[in-house]
């Protein structure tokens, strides 16, 4: 099978991670792949924030813990560093822009062996007085919509799960 084509079919999200740091190089590339995803008339609108230092992780986790429905004390899992995708609140692809990022970066993060996950509510967080806090300390300015959380790391127990597709979800006009 084709080595991209195995990438996208073997990448799994994990939600227990050890504490063994990610190592720079590795952020840098998978980083790297989020700024080469697609973007609606090569804009590049999107922006990352890259989190590896733990207060700050550990502040982004508990304000995310604030919006999370399952009331998990800690919805980063334990992951040792985020990556959080956001946006030009003024743009009306914001979201689609940042998921392809979300995804070039998930799929890099597979195939540099660095396990991840995507966590929701990185719309409320940097909604939020205290994440748009957490922005401007890191010298972003302007408003910014919240996509989505990449949380990296090594996973405690790899999951290998090969879940069958649904089917039915192709239809054809030929």
């Amino acid at each position: 099978m084709d080595p991209v084509l195995n990438n996208i079919r073997t990448r799994r999200s994990c939600k227990k991670y050890t504490d063994k740091p990610v190592a720079k190089e590795l952020i840098d590339q998978i980083i790297e792949a989020g700024l080469w995803a697609a973007s609606a008339m090569g804009r590049q609108n999107v922006i990352i924030l890259a989190v590896t230092e733990k207060k700050t992780r550990d502040e982004i986790s508990r304000l995310n813990a604030k919006y999370d429905q399952q009331h998990r004390p800690d919805p980063f899992y334990g992951a040792p560093a985020v990556l959080c995708v956001l946006a030009p609140k003024a743009d009306s692809t914001a979201v689609h822009d940042g998921s392809l990022v979300m995804g070039n970066m998930m799929l890099a993060a597979h195939a540099l062996g660095v396990d991840n996950c995507w966590i929701h509510r990185a719309e409320e967080v940097f909604n939020n007085p205290e994440g748009i806090g957490i922005l401007r300390k890191a010298g972003v300015e302007g408003e910014y919509l919240g996509i989505g959380n990449l949380i990296l790391g090594y996973a405690e127990i790899p999951n290998t799960t090969d879940k069958p597709r649904k089917e039915n979800r192709v239809f054809f006009v030929e």
